[in-house]
Parts: C-alpha cells; structure tokens; sequence
C-alpha cells in the first residue's frame, strides 16, 4: 500500500503538516511514530495531539499502555502492522507522523528484529543499577561492537542494554542485526522531512516547552508520580519527566528542571535531525514556508497517483 511519513526533529510541526494534509486530502489517517505518545497519562510533556487535533482526524498508535508497561519496537511494529492493515481495509492511505527514527524505520522498512534475551537483559540492568549509569556498558559494547556503539549515546542506557543483550545473547555484532540500518531500499511511503533552522529550531523548543508548563506538565508529572508504580525503563525516557519529579521531591528548583530540560530537548532535536539526514529517501522541505502545506500535499498526491499505476500494472501482469 502506497503512504506517507512526515519527519524531523522535535518541534518543527509535523502534527499540524498532518492534520493540514489530512483535511486537503481526504483520505489520510495517521500514525504516530513515537515512542512515548504511545503511553497512556504522557500527555502534555510528549506533545501528544490534543483532544481537538485528535477529533480532526482518525489516529492510530496513541495511547497503548500504561506507564508502568515496558514496550519494544517489536511490539511497536506489530501494532504498527494491524493499524496499516485496517486502514487498508478502509481504502484509505497512512500517513506516519512522529520523531522516533528507529520506530520509524521499523514500519518503513519492515525490519526483521533481532531476538530477545531476558536472562542476559537483567544482568545488564543489575549492572547498570550498581553503576549508577550506563557509560561502563557503553565501553564494553565498544569493544564487541564499534559500529553499535558509534550509534547510541553512553547516557542511552536503554539502548546500550538492548545491543549489548542481542551482541551477547546471540554471539553477533547488534549492529549486524538484520539488513542493517545503514541500507536504504524501495519503500510505498514518501518521506517528507522538515527542515529549520538551528536558531528558529530552539526559539520554538523554548517557547513550547513555556507553553507546556503553563499547560500544567508539573501537574501531571505530580500525577504519574502519585500513581502506585514507577515509570518503567522506556516511560522514564520520555524528555523532562525525570527532571520534573526531581524538582518535586525537592532536589532541584523549576528553573533548574526547566533548563536542564531544555538542554536536552535541544540535543535530542540534534540527534534526530542526524538520524533523518542519514535517509537519502527523505524529501525535505522548509518547516516556516507559508506554502508548506501545498508542497507536501503534492508530494503525497504523487505517491498517491504512483501507487495506483503500479497497483494497476500489477492486475494486468
């Protein structure tokens, strides 16, 4: 089935490109890529469409478990699979929409995940818990797997564990799992990136991060925290959450968390923006041109127009 994906870094306004597009073409239901929307009561802080960008169109991947879940790209992937299969039982065309590279890909390209090694996993977690950090794990994954390491962030202790689990649970290299990340073959989605500059890219992400304060995120990281299980190692990713309930158990002042978290939302939008570059598929286009909209809604009629010629040259073979 032909689709579309709108990517790039935090804040550069791919749900309002989708909900645009959905409104001019009529056929679209869409798809969050993101790790984090995908998890009930991470509203505010995830950028999670609101009840109204919900009511303007038909949405698929919010909202699939609690926070104390812990969730996979498997997992992901398979939800991923029933939703483009429902909606094409709708004769209608997905667009995915979100910032999550790796899920992303996973639905994209279909990739074949390595498996898993509960056994080999909580060791590591016991580790990385007596350490304090992941940045020794992160070193032993350098030696057994260089190229893996080079990918993931030492602080990334979720993604260190995943690749040292499958490097030593199945005696291979992690980054050798599957066709590899760094091939980039034929997909049915069009890929539209948006592009910012670096300046106008932080201007936005201070002033959303100001505006989901005065939203209430503090309120609703004060819930989670009232809640009787603890975010479980994915939720406890999600940008901000950590340095909220940090500042509400009296460690840290608001202004502290604030700047801390701006920091980091600051480099995740670097690491992404890196991760959608490395994709020659992606078509970018200019995030602030006031006639963004009919750009992308052309590129996602040609997909459209591309995927009926070959669904018809394929009936008279």
């Amino acid at each position: 089935m032909s689709g579309a994906a709108i990517v790039g870094a935090t804040a550069t306004g791919k749900t309002a490109l989708a909900l645009a597009l959905a409104r001019r073409l009529g056929d679209l239901e869409l798809v969050s890529i993101d790790a984090m929307a995908l998890y009930r009561h991470l509203d505010i802080g995830t950028a999670k469409p609101t009840p109204d960008e919900r009511a303007a169109a038909r949405w698929h991947l919010l909202d699939l478990a609690e926070p104390e879940e812990e969730f996979s790209v498997a997992r992901f992937q398979r939800a991923a699979r029933v939703a483009l299969a429902e909606i094409a039982s709708r004769h209608h065309r997905p667009l995915l929409v979100g910032g999550t590279g790796l899920y992303h890909r996973a639905v994209l390209d279909d990739l074949a995940l390595p498996g898993r090694y509960p056994a080999v996993a909580a060791e590591l977690w016991a580790e990385v818990e007596a350490a304090g950090g992941s940045a020794a794990l992160h070193a032993r994954l350098a030696r057994l797997d260089p190229v893996a390491a080079a990918r993931i962030e030492p602080r990334n202790a979720r993604r260190v564990v995943r690749a040292l689990e499958v490097t030593l649970g199945s005696g291979q290299p992690f980054s050798a799992s599957g066709p590899g990340l760094e091939r980039y073959g034929e997909t049915p989605f069009v890929q539209i990136g948006l592009r910012i500059e670096r300046a106008e890219l932080d201007r936005r992400i201070a002033a959303r991060l100001d505006a989901q304060l005065a939203a209430g995120w503090l309120e609703e990281a004060a819930a989670l925290a009232a809640r009787p299980g603890a975010l479980s190692r994915t939720a406890a990713q999600a940008l901000g959450y950590r340095q909220l309930l940090d500042h509400l158990a009296g460690h840290c002042s608001l202004e502290a968390a604030r700047e801390e978290i701006l920091r980091r939302t600051r480099a995740f939008a670097r690491r992404q923006e890196s991760w959608f570059r490395r994709d020659p598929r992606v078509r970018w286009l200019d995030a602030t041109d006031p006639d963004l909209a009919s750009g992308a809604a052309a590129l996602v009629g040609t997909a459209a127009s591309q995927g009926t010629a070959a669904s018809q040259e394929g009936k008279g073979r």
